[in-house]
């Protein structure tokens, strides 16, 4: 069974199988926590590297909830048409802008989902970012703005508020983009590429920021960044006149669909050993984790939102948005397990791409 049809056919039918799903990415299966591979804090002690440390939070990103209009092989959220119940409200919104408020070190507003856009809160809570001066980034999967008549606007919307628009397409053809993401997804994504483009996003004159993500479809790192964003630049601008400012490539980390891929395949003990081989302390500085605190859909903290769908919160008094306590966060330690290593693999991966030149 291929990706594709192993991970668009998966089903969550409540907290049990999502707790499952998290026990699994824990390492407490046996066909998991295969002893071959050397834990990641062993690894870091043993080549005398200090557990990771936080910075101050530059960075608040908001699982805004799962819910989405497609269900994509490598998604480590999970997200798709049948996760409805997990969208935040808006208390738990009010009560993210009053920690935005409240806490000068954040710069940017990260909102991701699941379709973030799906969220009935969604527009005014970009709204609510941008008075307060923040930089807002919508996680925008694309074919969102192609699949019903009334999300049509979010280009407009989106230029409005200056909003930075971060939009996965997994490659220039459609082959590749509707194997990793689903029938009909290449042909929208290029119709909402276009839209974005007509309002100014990708010009460097008008400043609206539209980057792409880059996600491998199998069992592998990502190719060089900088030799990517040019191939992808080159032809889409060539094949559709479409234009962008970077292009982000993102390690696939063994959670969710794409652990399920890694083990019906059979790839799991030896991508994982490529990532363990692959480790570079010189990612370190960079990390996402550092400078970013995730919040889950139901208001927890996490260090990323990879440890967010693991459920390992932070390691600090204060796990929840009603507690939030700045300082706090400031003198925990980050919270480690396997998956690290993806993040940590040759040049690094982050939310913003790679962390090393």
């Amino acid at each position: 069974m291929g990706v594709k049809q192993k991970t668009t056919s998966l089903k969550r039918k409540g907290s049990d199988l999502s707790q499952g799903y998290v026990q699994l990415n824990v390492l407490n299966r046996k066909d998991v926590a295969d002893a071959e591979l050397p834990r990641f804090t062993d690894r870091l002690a043993e080549l005398g590297h200090q557990p990771f440390r936080p910075t101050e939070i530059e960075i608040f990103q908001l699982n805004i909830g799962k819910l989405c209009n497609q269900t994509c092989a490598h998604c480590h959220v999970d997200a798709g048409p049948d996760r409805k119940e997990e969208n935040m409200g808006r208390e738990d919104l009010e009560l993210c802008l009053e920690v935005i408020a409240a806490t000068p070190s954040i710069t940017t507003v990260d909102i991701t989902g699941g379709a973030p856009e799906m969220n009935p809160h969604f527009r005014w809570f970009v709204e609510e970012c941008t008075q307060l001066g923040k930089q807002v980034i919508d996680r925008c999967n694309l074919t969102i703005i192609m699949a019903n008549p009334k999300y049509r606007d979010l280009p407009e919307f989106l230029a409005r508020h200056r909003v930075n628009v971060v939009s996965s397409l997994p490659y220039f053809s459609k082959g590749r983009t509707d194997g990793q993401r689903g029938d009909g997804v290449f042909e929208d994504s290029i119709q909402a590429l276009q839209l974005l483009n007509a309002v100014g996003y990708g010009n460097p004159e008008t400043g609206l920021k539209l980057d792409l993500v880059f996600n491998p479809s199998g069992a592998y790192l990502p190719g060089k960044q900088e030799t990517l964003q040019a191939e992808f630049k080159r032809q889409l601008d060539r094949k559709y006149g479409i234009v962008f400012n970077d292009l982000y490539a993102i390690t696939n980390l063994p959670v969710s669909r794409f652990l399920d891929y890694l083990l019906e395949s059979g790839n799991y003990t030896e991508y994982m050993q490529k990532l363990v081989d692959a480790y570079n302390p010189a990612t370190v500085e960079g990390l996402m984790c550092r400078n970013t605190i995730s919040v889950s859909w139901d208001g927890y903290l996490y260090d990323c939102d990879f440890n967010q769908m693991l459920d390992l919160k932070v390691s600090a008094r204060g796990k929840h948005l009603r507690d939030f306590d700045a300082e706090a966060l400031r003198d925990r330690s980050i919270v480690m397990n396997q998956h690290c290593y993806g993040c940590t693999a040759g040049a690094g991966s982050s939310c913003g791409g790679t962390v090393t030149a």
